[in-house]
């Protein structure tokens, strides 16, 4: 199935304590956002090179799973302890 939104760019923490937080909630994250309806991909990788980097990918098969997934993401734990963490990502929505 091809994605209908996609995500793709980083997670900028600002020190290594915080990107020690960011990793400490990821497993569930990642558990949870795979499980939703309409995820494609979830992905979010530690950078060796740069340890306060985080690369992300997520594909949505549609604008309303993307966001179903902000709505849930906005009201848990991820989102409080990562709350003020710079990010830089792309959203790419296919026009089909």
């Amino acid at each position: 199935m091809k994605p209908g939104v996609t995500v793709t760019g980083f997670l900028l923490c600002r020190s290594l304590e915080e990107a020690d937080r960011v990793a400490a909630l990821l497993p569930e994250h990642v558990r949870l956002s795979r499980a939703e309806p309409g995820c494609l991909r979830f992905e979010v990788l530690r950078s060796h090179a740069d340890p306060t980097r985080f690369a992300v990918s997520e594909a949505f098969a549609d604008r309303d799973a993307f966001e179903a997934h902000q709505a849930r993401a906005a009201a848990t734990i991820w989102a409080k302890g990562t709350k003020g963490i710079p990010r830089d990502y792309v959203i790419s929505e296919d026009p089909e």
